[in-house]
């Protein structure tokens, strides 16, 4: 095994100092770069960005990605594009397709959000209550997405909201109710007394 210079020989199996490592120990890959007319291998754990690894029988390697890709997971499968290009499906294509929409700051293509209808309004509730003498909310929400595609970007769940009145009373608002029969009751009672209550008959008025 060759040391090379500056030790540029780490991980090597066979090296020179012209060309570097030409065959890597296994499970790293042989990244070879080229300045101008000359070739120099190294051998690394992980390839650069820009470029993907390659697994063989032989030699592991690093393949360098598409011309329009910035880094890629292989060949036909791009993560990121360069400048001017928007990712979509693993391609980097110079416009979006129909249907999709452009992402600036992310240089991917997403696909466009379609509404589904609005649902039901929700209960009226105020505080929690569905019950009581005031004003409440009632919601219905509305999905974006495009159903049946395992691709389909995740979009935002729309709502909307409105006043609604409130006048079926609660439980514990019936009491009050009762105590206000029984102050009803009660001057009725007391003109029974006034009446009755001493057994002896009003005076005559004059």
């Amino acid at each position: 095994v060759g040391t090379g210079l500056g030790g540029n020989c780490t991980g090597c199996v066979i090296c020179s100092e012209e060309n570097g490592c030409s065959t890597c120990q296994q499970r790293l890959f042989l990244f070879i770069r080229r300045e101008g007319i000359r070739q120099y291998g190294k051998c690394v754990h992980d390839c650069p960005p820009g470029y993907f690894g390659v697994r063989g029988q032989e030699v592991n390697r690093c393949k360098k990605c598409g011309a329009t890709c910035e880094s890629c997971f292989s060949q036909d499968f791009c993560i990121q594009c360069k400048r001017r290009f928007y990712l979509y499906k693993g391609k980097c294509l110079p416009t979006c397709p129909p249907g999709t929409a452009a992402q600036q700051s992310t240089r991917e293509c997403q696909e466009e959000c379609e509404l589904s209808p609005w649902g039901s309004w929700s209960p009226c509730t105020h505080n929690g209550k569905t019950c009581g003498s005031a004003w409440g909310l009632e919601t219905r929400v509305r999905e974006a997405g495009r159903a049946g595609r395992e691709e389909a970007s995740t979009c935002q769940v729309l709502s909307e909201s409105r006043k609604c009145p409130i006048r079926r009373p609660c439980p514990g608002e019936r009491n009050p109710n009762r105590k206000k029969g029984l102050r009803e009751r009660r001057p009725r009672k007391d003109r029974k007394l006034d009446g009755r209550g001493d057994g002896r008959p009003r005076p005559a008025p004059t």
